[in-house]
């Protein structure tokens, strides 16, 4: 078997492996958390821990509630139910004024006005409900408020009241005291009031309805009324309005002298202007026409107007060209049968000279009336103008006057169609004011309840005892999970992430010379088995090192360190050869402990050359040897970090099987940190829930710094039944030392079987 890595049980069943070559100072492999399991776990350890507390607080609250309940006076509740109507099928369209648009909004509208603050002003003033000493608020209450005030040296100066304070102050109590429930998927809303008194809750949960139903009918008679004095000052304004534009349009006829505009006049007035642009049109063209014939006429020079077209289409000038044409043709004709001399061609001769003339004189006869036409054409022209600039204005005029009539007429039709809209309102308005439609109506009427409502005393108590218990839980487990401080083995090894060599039980009502000496005196007690257990996870940390320097330490003085020392160093003593050096140079207690005498030598003498012999002494009843400090030193770090004390410890280690070290705390001294690197291993003590988790680890950082070797923790000063009581992991049933066949001790909630002490033999 490799005795340097060796699986052994400490703690609560967990598995660890323990290194024990001195050169290896890192030894352990821790497993990791449980999980949500296990803070399960720690809660409800946690709430039994603390559970006879938690009872007390619940029995406390109980009772408080319980008499709080009982003096509480009954409040009963009367509902009645209302109906609001849709807001369809007003009975006149005036009511379209204060009509609201949509039945949803309608609905909830009406709601808010159920509960507002004019409703039950209405209501308490009809009640006079500062009459009843239930809301009369000049009585003073007795209240727990008014209780605390008073004490306080608070209490308000006196109130001058009058109606509408009193009133103020009843709605304000009053509207803490109703409720509105509105029925789902329907037009009813259930009203309810609480009291102390039935009757009076019935009675105002009854007036408030009745009185939003009256206030819905005032606030719609006040509409009316304000609507219809409206809408007469609008219809006398109205009817002046229309009075005056009746008579601007008939002023403005009489004026104009307009009989009819828009029918024979406008029409007639159209064929005027129609004719004469025609007339204008087509003497233009005329005009045009001879303006050309007698452009031709101009141009001609030599006053031949053969050339002109005009002249050429003149009938006498045709007839007169023809006959020239034919006088021309016989004189041809003769002259050449009869000779030019001849009488007969020379009369016809004289023919054509007159035909000639006559041509001429007929040529010009055309021209001159071409030229008088022209000027009768531009004339005419000139004249049609001048008519159709007339004929226009007239039209323009009279445009005028049918768009000025138009609007004097418009005036009149506007005017007449609001004032008779205002007028049929106006009717309206009066007819509505005497017949309304309700906004609801009360389908049932509240009745006084014999039965109160609260306070339910029994869910009361019930509510306080449960509240009660889940504050006092939380406050356990936040108790716990503020403390840091180390609990028990299991607990030790998942804040330390080292192992638990043993777990000391708790000792009462001993003195310092017995409690050192304990392991001896009650070798059957539960004590005496943890040494034990210590013990063997000390042997079997290395069993292959023939000599061993245990260094045990712990953090702030009054851990129990020197009392553990004892006890293990007896322990060891009973099987190997043991030494127990006291190097608590500061302030000793194992001497004293041991019951050795005063100023004996020790470790320093040792130091300083004293022989071994003069340095040692025996504990009586106990074949354990033990080393005082011996002449305190003025600084012990200098005796420590002397190689004079390495090689005494040496030499120490050479001569017995086991040396134990008791040293000075880690957290007020370095002593420890300088012991750390010449020991083979250290042990840690630890009280239970006494010693701060995080400090316990800042000084095992520094001792594995250091070069120590740390071997596990030992939790000293347990109280088992409180452990078990308290965690459920520590718990000792059926234990004697004589037989382990029915003998177990518990650690974690595994049993483990101490069958490594051999039965409890002295041998183990």
């Amino acid at each position: 078997m490799n005795s340097k890595n060796l699986p052994i049980h400490v703690g609560g069943g967990a598995e660890v492996a323990v290194v024990g070559a001195p050169e290896s100072r890192v030894g352990f492999s821790l497993p990791s958390s449980e999980g949500d399991g296990f803070e399960i776990l720690e809660y409800w350890r946690s709430l039994v821990k603390r559970r006879w507390w938690i009872a007390l607080l619940a029995v406390a609250v109980t009772v408080a509630s319980a008499l709080f309940a009982f003096a509480m006076s009954p409040v009963y509740r009367s509902t009645v139910t209302v109906l609001i109507e849709s807001g369809k099928g007003k009975i006149l369209s005036i009511e379209d004024v204060y009509s609201i648009n949509g039945q949803r909004e309608h609905y909830q509208t009406q709601i808010e006005i159920l509960q507002s603050r004019e409703v039950l002003v209405r209501a308490v003033k009809k009640l006079r409900l500062w009459e009843n000493p239930e809301y009369d608020p000049r009585i003073k209450s007795s209240g727990l408020r008014d209780f605390f005030i008073s004490i306080a040296g608070s209490a308000s100066t006196a109130k001058e009241w009058n109606e509408d304070a009193l009133v103020d102050a009843v709605v304000e109590k009053i509207g803490s005291q109703i409720a509105l429930d509105p029925v789902r998927l329907s037009q009813l809303v259930k009203l309810s009031v609480e009291s102390k008194n039935p009757d009076t809750a019935a009675l105002v949960a009854n007036t408030i309805a009745s009185q939003y139903i009256e206030a819905d009918r005032d606030a719609k008679f006040k509409i009316s009324q304000e609507v219809s004095s409206f809408l007469q000052e609008r219809v006398g304004s109205l009817r002046e309005n229309l009075t005056r534009s009746e008579q601007a349009l008939q002023e403005y006829r009489e004026r104009k002298g307009v009989v009819s505009v828009g029918g024979s006049s406008q029409a007639m007035a159209s064929q005027q202007a129609t004719g004469a642009l025609g007339s204008l049109i087509a003497a233009r063209a005329r005009r045009l026409e001879l303006e050309n014939a007698y452009a031709q006429v101009r141009s001609v020079l030599d006053g031949d107007y053969s050339s002109v077209s005009a002249v050429l289409r003149d009938p006498i000038v045709i007839a007169e060209s023809a006959k020239l044409s034919d006088a021309q043709r016989k004189l041809s004709e003769l002259a050449e049968s009869l000779g030019p001399q001849h009488p007969s061609v020379v009369s016809l001769g004289g023919e054509i000279s007159q035909i000639k003339r006559s041509l001429g004189a007929a040529q010009k006869a055309v021209v001159r009336s071409l030229m008088r036409d022209y000027e009768v054409a531009s004339g005419t022209e000139k004249s049609l103008e001048q008519a159709l600039g007339r004929v226009r204005s007239d039209v323009q005029n009279l445009n005028r006057e049918e768009f000025d009539l138009a609007v004097l007429e418009r005036d009149v039709v506007t005017n007449r169609q609001l004032y008779e809209m205002f007028m049929s309102r106006a009717k309206e308005t009066n007819l509505a004011a005497d017949v309304q439609a309700n906004v609801g109506r009360v389908v049932d009427q509240a009745v006084p309840d014999v039965r109160p409502v609260k306070p339910k005393k029994v869910q009361f108590v019930v509510m306080c005892v449960v509240v009660s218990l889940l504050i006092g839980a939380a406050a356990s487990i936040l108790i716990d999970r503020l403390d840091n401080t180390v609990k028990g083995p299991d607990d030790a090894e998942q804040r330390l992430r080292l192992p638990t060599l043993a777990a000391i039980p708790q000792v009462k009502d001993l003195d310092r010379l017995k409690l050192g000496r304990y392991f001896l005196d009650d070798n059957h007690s539960h004590y005496a088995e943890a040494i034990r257990t210590a013990r063997t996870g000390i042997l079997l940390s290395g069993l292959d090192v023939k000599n061993k320097i245990l260094l045990i330490t712990s953090t702030v003085p009054g851990e129990g360190k020197t009392t553990l020392s004892l006890n293990l160093a007896h322990a060891h003593a009973q099987t190997k050869n043991t030494l127990l050096i006291d190097c608590d140079m500061r302030r000793s207690q194992a001497s004293r402990s041991a019951d050795l005498p005063p100023g004996a030598k020790g470790i320093t003498n040792f130091v300083a050359g004293a022989p071994l012999e003069e340095c040692i002494y025996r504990v009586k009843d106990s074949p354990l040897m033990m080393m005082p400090v011996g002449d305190l030193p003025p600084n012990p770090l200098e005796v420590l970090l002397s190689n004079k004390f390495k090689e005494a410890l040496a030499s120490l280690a050479e001569h017995f099987e086991m040396v134990i070290i008791d040293s000075p705390p880690v957290e007020l001294v370095s002593d420890s940190l300088v012991l750390a690197p010449m020991v083979t291993n250290i042990a840690y003590v630890v009280k239970a829930m006494a010693t701060p988790a995080p400090l316990v680890r800042k000084n095992l950082v520094r001792l594995q710094r250091a070069g120590g070797k740390i071997l596990g923790v030992v939790v000293n000063d347990l109280d088992f039944e409180a452990a078990r009581m308290y965690y459920g992991e520590y718990g000792a049933a059926t234990y004697s030392y004589g037989g382990y066949s029915n003998a177990k001790l518990t650690y974690g909630g595994s049993s483990t079987a101490k069958a490594a002490e051999g039965g409890g033999s002295p041998q183990a």
